[in-house]
């Protein structure tokens, strides 16, 4: 019998290991097939936060922040949150916005093809996991839990309603290649399952089809799906329970000028005294991982996670310092239009990932890195380009040893 175990045990690490390119074929057969013994877990967790208990993150496309803040659906959201008039996109185009969402870099991804970003690259999912806070992910038109595919289209007009590209976890390896994070991947319609059910996680993100969140589309259609959406659930008690939510941009329209995206927080975690108000703070995506870890008491990443900006109200709460822009170039001349190189790039530069700064941030705040993250990366000879400092480069201002390609 224990050749037979042993045997077993190979096959089932083999599994795992392949998990990652196992739910990437696009075919309606293929895809039905699959659908059928697809994975679906909906984990729960109950730990507090200092300043919310549950975060949903949701992610519209494509808009410049005064035609974002025209829209009347999106302004009557503002009029019921904040709204944040200097939080800014990283790079173009979308893919490498959703990279950095979750992984504190985009280690100079310029595109939107297909990508797997290496196993030794943590994301918050890590951080998450690590203090035992559930998680999940919610993506419209998805065809089933944990699909891995480039796209899948509408089988009734032919358009490309869910894409990979706007699906962060799924990108990285170290998530695709395990099926019970797989399995929390999920279509939209298993939020309202996991709503009905209370069954909600504490940390998610959620991306409209690429008709409802303005790609294919204008702001009026995002901006309608993003109040249809959350309307009902402002009020809803299964959801609202120390809830914060964040609508904000992957990305501005217009590559010429300065890469600001509106952004509000809503939900029954803001504070009663900031509804309708504005917070000015310099903000970008990383602040998302930044808010997160300062309100659990996460690690970090030891990327640029470390020195973002926690939102304002949930700072003053955990203690956090809310810092202006100070660096040798001042933000006015910053625009984050185009991209450093790096391992994602595919116009030349320097290939190399980065390793995260294993130095702890003691002089801004007391997260730690996360222990697995030091103990993958100890020793390594990969240059490091991230400090506790809150600015960040992008191309035409990279990180020393990582000029794009002319």
């Amino acid at each position: 019998m224990r050749p037979l175990i042993f045997s077993a045990a190979i096959f089932a690490a083999s599994v795992a290991a392949q998990a990652e390119n196992t739910y990437t074929a696009t075919a309606t057969s293929d895809v039905e097939k699959a659908r059928a013994t697809a994975k679906t877990l909906s984990p729960t967790s109950n730990v507090k936060g200092k300043a919310f208990d549950r975060l949903a993150i949701i992610w519209l496309e494509n808009t410049d922040y005064d035609m974002a803040l025209g829209d009347p659906n999106l302004a009557w959201l503002a009029k019921r949150g904040v709204t944040l008039s200097n939080y800014h996109a990283v790079t173009h185009p979308s893919q490498p916005n959703y990279i950095a969402s979750i992984g504190g870099d985009y280690f100079g991804m310029q595109h939107d093809d297909f990508t797997q970003v290496d196993k030794n690259v943590s994301t918050i999912i890590d951080l998450l996991e690590d203090k035992g806070i559930s998680w999940g992910e919610y993506q419209e038109d998805m065809p089933y839990s944990g699909f891995e595919g480039i796209a899948y289209v509408n089988q009734k007009n032919g358009k490309n309603d869910y894409v990979r590209k706007h699906n962060p976890a799924v990108s990285y390896n170290a998530n695709a290649g395990l099926i019970d994070r797989l399995a929390v991947t999920k279509n939209l319609t298993k939020f309202y399952e996991d709503l009905e059910n209370e069954t909600l996680p504490q940390w998610m993100f959620i991306t409209p089809n690429m008709t409802s969140d303005g790609h294919d589309t204008d702001v009026s259609v995002s901006g309608t799906w993003t109040r249809t959406f959350l309307e009902p659930l402002l009020s809803d008690k299964r959801f609202m329970q120390n809830t914060l939510v964040i609508i904000t941009f992957d990305e501005n329209e217009t590559y010429s000028i300065q890469n600001r995206i509106l952004a509000i927080l809503i939900g029954d975690a803001v504070p009663a005294d900031l509804v309708g108000t504005t917070d000015d703070s310099y903000y970008n995506h990383y602040s998302e991982i930044a808010t997160a870890e300062a309100n659990w008491d996460l690690h970090t990443l030891g990327r640029f996670d470390v020195g973002a900006n926690v939102f304002r109200f949930v700072a003053e709460k955990t203690g956090d310092t809310v810092r202006p822009w100070s660096a040798d170039v001042p933000l006015a001349d910053m625009f984050f239009n185009y991209s450093y190189a790096g391992p994602l790039n595919d116009e030349g530069g320097n290939k190399r990932y980065p390793a995260p700064n294993l130095v702890d941030a003691a002089d801004l705040h007391n997260r730690t890195i996360l222990p697995s993250i030091k103990e993958a990366w100890r020793g390594s000879s990969a240059p490091v380009y991230y400090t506790s400092g809150l600015a960040t480069p992008d191309g035409q201002h990279p990180p020393e040893g990582y000029a794009p390609s002319e």
